[in-house]
């Protein structure tokens, strides 16, 4: 097997299963888990940054600009981070895997609004189905799926961030969980101060489990940022749905989350757009190739 799919499937992996880890931690207000989320991860890339030698390189790439840019994906990245946690340990893991379900055609779109890209038809298509699936979902339920609209956008922006900024992974994902750094540390020694500090008065166990949430958190980040080195963008695109697919199955089979008709018809709706969506952009990709290598002179030998 291609290590860059080994890589980037044991990142989705992982993702798909993080509900398991954060249920072992709901007794844990998210507020806190966000902020150790933000002290361990940053604790543990600062560790593998200087065991990689690329202090050097954060350090040198650091100005106003990439400051500005970093703590707003950092932000976004909270945002992202805070929702999860909450609809976990909320008992909304359905709505969650719904968000990851519709990222793909939410960055596609983004694309559009912020980069002035083009949609194709069949991208139109498949925007259009996922629309049409979270708008019944709202008017059968009452209530916007805000869970899933917050967790698709604000990791379709932090792409779009990412996209945009010059760091490679290992050092971006530094210097943004570094920015929050102090934040979280002040967030949390407030709660201390009011009585309310989760670690340390809850067990040894969801000490040392909020402590692993660094090693949690940044370990498939930094298979992701491997794998998308070694294999093309169409695979990355089948293999991103292993995470909220998984976090369906938890959902529905081992948290027992109510899953009635009506959702499932949602599901449906934004599940067509997906097939299109992955369909059409491998067709795409496919022709793209072929015509390139039409192109391609010949150089005698």
């Amino acid at each position: 097997m291609n290590k860059g799919i080994f890589y980037a499937a044991g990142a989705y992996l992982l993702w798909g299963f993080f509900p398991l880890f954060f249920k072992l931690i709901a007794v844990v207000p998210p507020l806190q888990i966000l902020a150790h989320r933000f002290l361990w991860s940053f604790i543990f890339l600062v560790i593998v940054v200087f065991a990689l030698k690329q202090f050097s390189v954060l350090r040198h790439s650091i100005n106003k600009h990439i400051l500005i840019s970093y703590f707003l994906a950092g932000v976004i990245l909270a945002i992202n981070w805070g929702t999860y946690v909450y609809a976990v340990n909320s008992g909304h893991v359905l709505e969650s895997s719904l968000g990851y379900f519709i990222n793909p055609m939410v960055s596609v779109l983004l694309g559009v609004i912020f980069l002035k890209e083009k949609l194709r038809l069949g991208q139109w298509i498949s925007v259009g189905m996922a629309a049409i699936g979270v708008l019944y979902l709202t008017l059968v339920f009452g209530a916007i799926p805000w869970i899933s609209l917050v967790l698709a956008f604000s990791f379709g922006l932090y792409g779009l961030i990412k996209k945009l900024s010059p760091l490679d992974s290992l050092p971006g994902l530094t210097l943004e969980t570094g920015l929050l750094f102090l934040p979280a540390i002040l967030f949390l020694g407030l709660q201390e101060r009011n009585g309310v500090g989760s670690f340390g008065h809850t067990g040894w166990d969801i000490g040392l489990l909020l402590s692993a949430s660094g090693i949690v958190t940044a370990v498939p980040l930094l298979l992701f940022s491997a794998g998308t080195k070694r294999i093309n963008l169409t695979t990355i695109g089948i293999l991103q749905y292993i995470t909220p697919t998984i976090q369906f199955l938890l959902g529905t089979f081992i948290f027992k989350e109510p899953f009635d008709v009506h959702r499932l018809i949602g599901f449906i709706l934004i599940w067509i757009g997906l097939i299109i969506f992955t369909t059409e952009t491998i067709h795409f990709q496919r022709n793209s190739q072929v015509r390139a290598a039409r192109l391609e002179p010949v150089t005698p030998e």
